[in-house]
């Protein structure tokens, strides 16, 4: 199979320069980076890519037993690297990505060099002795309201979690990216997502990595930021000031800064 057209994957940038791959969260595709990844061009390779069953990607390469973990969407990752024959890779993961990246770094070291989790969460769902920011009922809701309604479940949550009422044209590219995608696929996605449990991974991660948070995130709060931070050795924790789980679309100047400052120090 052709990787690359599998993915929809989608390069800028100088082919010299160090390489950045950028890849979305459950519901969106690689067009949540279009604010970052032309400024991000000036000085590094961009690639871009759409998960199986996300975007442009090619539907027929789907399936449940393949992408019921993130293991699957790991693996699309390393393929991606593997076709492009790319190494010492700086990967930026939103959301779940992050989470992915992990996954990915530990299984082609080679090929993964640096994290960048935008809004990581290792375990959304919270414990005696941790706080994911849901309880075990919330997701049960969550994952239901979603499963009998994906449509009405992404028309009254994309909102929320952009948390940008003032500029409501923000929730509504955000809506329209999960009604793009088809409603059982994003059955599995959602699933695998927000019943997830990495934070046994954190402590194992061994590249440079930085943790950027927002100032108020529903999805991801600050606890899990800090959280994310203490579990992996060295890392950096920056707090961008912005609202919502999507700072590359409401800060993208701020989140780009960040990510550009982090990766230049490690050149």
């Amino acid at each position: 199979m052709d990787i690359l057209r599998r993915n929809n994957v989608k390069v800028s940038g100088s082919a010299g320069s160090p390489v950045v791959m950028l890849a979305h969260g459950f519901g969106c595709d690689q067009n949540m980076w279009g604010l970052v990844a032309p400024a991000l061009a000036e000085g590094f390779r961009v690639v871009l890519f759409d998960y199986v069953g996300s975007g442009g990607s090619d539907p027929s390469a789907w399936s449940a037993e393949r992408y019921g973990s993130l293991d699957g969407y790991a693996r699309d990752v390393v393929e991606v690297c593997e076709a492009l024959d790319l190494r010492d890779v700086a990967f930026v993961g939103h959301s779940v990505s992050a989470m992915i990246g992990v996954r990915a770094a530990a299984t082609a070291p080679e090929r993964i060099s640096s994290l960048v989790m935008v809004g990581p969460s290792p375990c959304y769902i919270d414990d005696d002795t941790y706080r994911g920011g849901f309880s075990a009922e919330d997701i049960d809701e969550l994952l239901e309201s979603l499963e009998s309604n994906y449509l009405g479940w992404s028309a009254a949550m994309a909102p929320v979690i952009m948390a940008n009422p003032e500029r409501p044209e923000l929730g509504e590219e955000l809506t329209n990216s999960f009604c793009a995608t088809d409603p059982a696929i994003a059955r599995v996605f959602a699933r695998t997502t927000f019943l997830s449990d990495s934070r046994d991974e954190l402590k194992s991660v061994g590249v440079p990595t930085l943790v950027l948070e927002c100032a108020q995130d529903v999805i991801a709060p600050r606890e899990v930021g800090s959280y994310v931070h203490a579990a992996i050795p060295g890392s950096r924790l920056i707090t961008l000031d912005a609202t919502g789980h999507c700072p590359q679309l409401s800060a993208p100047e701020a989140t780009t800064s960040a990510i550009r400052a982090f990766l230049r120090e490690l050149r």
